[in-house]
């Protein structure tokens, strides 16, 4: 359907600032539900040909598509920023499927938060969650955060185990929660990686991949009233960059290996995480 919509942008038939048929309309003639509209609809948004993408009216073809049919893509953003609004939209399917890999899961803890009291609102209700997430071993001496002077090393390492463990029972409970008070089937795993990821990566319902680095640098920091030299990640503000399936044949990729990537590791190397100290 996006490919579809795309033609029609690049020869003319739909024309800038024209609005597009309705969600109903598009879902009629496309013969799918209009969560797959929506999809589609989302995928001309990232790529800049449409704006005002909503559930209301209908969308509009952006006024100069011919910038971003030529490659002028729109620019990634912080973690902050992009995580949850993509994690809502995510909640709005039926099935909501979320895989995470990351250094603690702080950024998914906080970009669910809106989804959940979405629900406790009455405004969304899907059937089921699976949520999966892939977190370092405290069995491991991690890359970072590492202190300068490994004198320190123990009491870091504590600390990041503490805020591991303190986050993941809260995404856990927020989630699992939803049993008792919607009646949503809901399952919540954990896995530890015997190394410290070097990126983080995100997988919503097997159809779109956001990936960020984690660059490392030396900064200071207290722990304890002690003013520390670490080698350390500013997770929060990593840049996640975008890939939606049946965005191009290059994004598609991206995905699905992405998929192989994160099972592969969650049914061989990883081992069972308890979020204890």
């Amino acid at each position: 359907m996006a490919d579809e919509l795309r033609r029609r942008i690049r020869t003319g038939e739909l024309r800038p600032g024209q609005r597009m048929p309705t969600q109903a309309e598009l879902a009629e003639e496309f013969g799918v539900e209009r969560t797959a509209v929506r999809r589609a609809l989302r995928i001309l948004q990232s790529e800049d040909l449409l704006s005002n993408v909503s559930k209301g009216s209908p969308a509009t073809v952006a006024p100069d598509p011919r910038r971003a049919l030529t490659g002028a893509a729109a620019p990634p953003l912080p973690t902050t920023a992009a995580l949850a609004p993509r994690i809502a939209t995510a909640f709005e399917a039926s099935h909501v499927e979320i895989d995470a890999l990351c250094l603690t899961s702080i950024s998914l803890t906080l970009a669910i938060g809106e989804p959940l009291r979405q629900i406790h609102a009455g405004r969304l209700k899907p059937a089921k969650v699976d949520v999966r997430v892939l977190l370092p071993s405290r069995d491991i001496d991690l890359a970072f955060p590492a202190p300068v002077d490994s004198a320190a090393a123990g009491r870091l390492r504590r600390r990041w185990l503490a805020q591991r463990n303190a986050q993941g029972q809260v995404l856990r409970h927020g989630l699992l929660a939803l049993r008792a008070t919607h009646g949503i089937d809901v399952h919540v795993s954990f896995r530890a990686l015997p190394f410290t990821p070097p990126v983080k990566l995100y997988l919503l319902n097997a159809t779109e991949a956001l990936f960020a680095y984690y660059t490392v640098r030396r900064r200071e920091q207290e722990i304890d009233h002690e003013h520390l030299q670490l080698y350390d990640a500013e997770g929060s503000q990593s840049m996640l960059f975008s890939f939606v399936e049946g965005a191009g044949l290059r994004d598609t990729t991206f995905v699905e290996q992405s998929l192989v990537w994160f099972n592969a590791l969650w049914e061989t190397i990883s081992s069972e995480l308890v979020l204890t100290s």
